[in-house]
């Protein structure tokens, strides 16, 4: 098991026809390191909805050709994704698409249902048929159920939202409106902002605003409803403040690109804070400071500043290749570390090195991590991490849904040290985790087990598409 990335979502309505599809490639690119398994656009032609949808990374699904074959048109959707609930098939990429009497929706969606399973039983048991095994669908039909009752699109994802559980930010695309929609506990982040010739953007993160040009604006609320259309901006916040406010702390260790900004929280600065704390909590002596590349190079910043130790560059990372956890087995996946990184020598050689990175999870990719500063030379290596040590389950986004291969549920700090060949070994403690983050409104039951929400009973990614001898 490794940890896999959430998903990302981009969101546009423009005043005037113009090419939608075009500004949504370019926001889904900032957000390729939410998920690399498939994308999607869905343009919206007034009223008339065309898309592309493929399983690959946005420079591999999209190219000019077909992106000019799209139509223009005054609002789109995007997604990239890594499922957390369902197969990496066709059938499971976004946006999923609805056609019904009540009108076309497109919907684009990031997290992870804790109730997924009841409430597709529920709909199962009731006549609905299911197309894909990802809980997105779910969403769908339970908003679609809603909206047969309720005067509008937007009044029908406000009923929805009192029967859905668990981590969602949704963008969600009607004939005449762009919808932005955060769960009351706020695990997943969303925001939103304008460009110069008024365009409204929303997406997961504020880097791929930046990125087509847009001013930040706000992040969404926990349980706050969005509504774009040519009347403006309206808030809904019926379901603001039901719940307390449970940003998933891993969006700052690891998830988020470190120029953006969640929820007023500086990602870059957060992780430069996490190696500070690293450095006092688990001091040592040592000729160098380097980080793993990409997440852990703020943190191990933060620990050379507090520990007066000079930072350097120990790796190097091969820019072409996808992370780590993308490969379908372990043995490619310790293939890819040697292709994916290499050690410079000049840098590492005959010192004592800490190296800083942001998780451990199977300790086998960190194996080999150690494996190449000591081929190159390192005398010792101190391996510091940006996060607790993972103990639970994730129900909300994060594809952690067991503790039977996690390390540190089986092993002692010292049993992990030698396991991944390391001199020593520390990890961030979960107390520190609110002085890195600078708030006190996150979840941490990845590292503690105090889940926000009912646990759920089968926890199983593919829990959709077992085969009859393996239920």
């Amino acid at each position: 098991m490794s940890i896999h990335e959430e998903c990302g979502i981009f969101g546009v309505i423009s005043p005037e026809p113009t090419d939608v599809a075009g500004l949504s490639y370019y926001g889904l690119y900032a957000l390729q390191h939410r998920g690399q398994e498939s994308c999607g656009i869905v343009v919206n032609d007034d009223g008339v909805f065309a898309s592309h949808k493929d399983l690959g990374l946005v420079s591999e699904v999209f190219n000019s050709d077909l992106l000019s074959r799209l139509p223009k048109g005054n609002m789109a959707v995007g997604h990239v994704r890594y499922g957390t609930t369902g197969g990496n098939n066709r059938n499971n990429c976004q946006p999923i698409e609805v056609n019904h009497q009540k009108g076309r929706m497109a919907l684009a969606h990031n997290g992870n249902l804790s109730n997924a399973a009841e409430l597709r039983s529920e709909l199962e048991l009731s006549g609905a048929i299911f197309h894909t095994t990802s809980d997105t669908e779910t969403i769908a039909y339970i908003i679609t159920r809603e909206r047969l009752r309720s005067p509008s699109i937007e009044e029908a994802l406000s009923r929805a939202m009192y029967t859905l559980d668990g981590a969602y930010s949704l963008v969600l695309m009607s004939p005449q409106k762009l919808i932005c929609a955060r769960d009351p506990y706020g695990f997943r982040p969303l925001c939103y902002g304008k460009t110069a010739d008024g365009m409204y953007v929303a997406a997961s993160e504020s880097c791929a605003l930046k990125a087509v040009g847009a001013e930040f604006i706000r992040d969404v609320e926990p349980g706050e409803i969005l509504v774009f259309s040519k009347n403006g901006v309206v808030s809904m916040r019926e379901h603001c403040g039901r719940k307390p406010k449970k940003l998933c702390s891993f969006e700052y260790i690891y998830f988020a690109r470190p120029d953006s900004v969640i929820d007023g929280v500086s990602v870059h600065e957060a992780r430069i804070r996490a190696g500070r704390i690293l450095a006092r909590t688990h001091p040592v002596d040592a000729d160098i400071v380097i980080g793993v590349p990409d997440s852990g190079l703020d943190a191990a910043l933060g620990f050379s500043r507090e520990s007066g130790i000079p930072y350097g560059i120990g790796l190097i990372k091969n820019k072409y290749i996808g992370r780590t956890f993308i490969s379908p087995g372990q043995s490619t996946r310790l293939d890819q570390v040697r292709i994916k990184l290499s050690a410079i020598e000049e840098s590492v050689k005959g010192k004592r090195v800490v190296m800083v990175d942001d998780s451990i999870v199977r300790g086998n990719t960190m194996g080999r991590i150690v494996s190449l500063l000591r081929e190159a030379g390192a005398r010792e290596l101190h391996v510091r991490i940006s996060s607790p040590p993972f103990l639970h389950p994730c129900y909300y986004g994060t594809d952690i849904d067991s503790e039977d291969h996690l390390i540190a549920c089986k092993h002692s700090i010292e049993e992990i040290t030698d396991i991944i060949g390391a001199d020593s070994l520390g990890y961030l403690p979960v107390p520190e985790l609110q002085a890195m983050i600078g708030c006190s409104e996150y979840c941490r039951a990845c590292f503690d087990g105090s889940y926000p929400t009912p646990v759920p009973t089968d926890t199983r990614k593919d829990r959709f598409e077992q085969k009859l001898s393996m239920k």
